[in-house]
């Protein structure tokens, strides 16, 4: 019984979901967004605020203006991309509090949040019939 409790306390202490996330920025908790993909992804479409450091380059230099004080949230595409896990872990690494995004981008849009980036500019712009 002790493992399985371990297990399921060890996952709320290292992962957040959508809506845990959204509470907790609409809140005016101190949180990081940390998009881990490329820097291509990341133009494309994006968590509003989230800031692209790819886990490939994180290091103390690339995270040294990030308050460690506040709670880390990596992402990436979703549950078959594992560039928020490597994330996660490099910056755990550096010292930071961190927590990986259960389903990554995807889930966050299946749950209805918005996203920004040049995808969502260029589906405006078709929708709204201007070119």
């Amino acid at each position: 019984m002790n493992e399985q409790i371990k297990h399921y306390e060890n996952k709320l202490a290292y992962e957040i979901d959508s809506w845990d996330l959204s509470a907790g920025l609409n809140g005016g908790d101190k949180i990081v967004v940390i998009d881990a993909r490329s820097a291509e992804a990341y133009s494309s479409e994006h968590i509003p605020e989230a800031i692209n450091i790819s886990h490939r380059m994180m290091d103390e230099t690339t995270t040294d203006f990030i308050d460690k004080t506040a709670l880390i949230v990596v992402y990436c595409d979703g549950i078959g991309c594992n560039a928020s896990t490597k994330g996660a872990l490099n910056m755990a690494k550096l010292g930071f509090k961190t927590k990986e995004l259960i389903g990554g981008l995807d889930w966050w849009k299946r749950d209805g949040y918005p996203t920004v980036g040049e995808k969502i500019r260029q589906n405006e712009m078709i929708s709204c019939g201007c070119d």
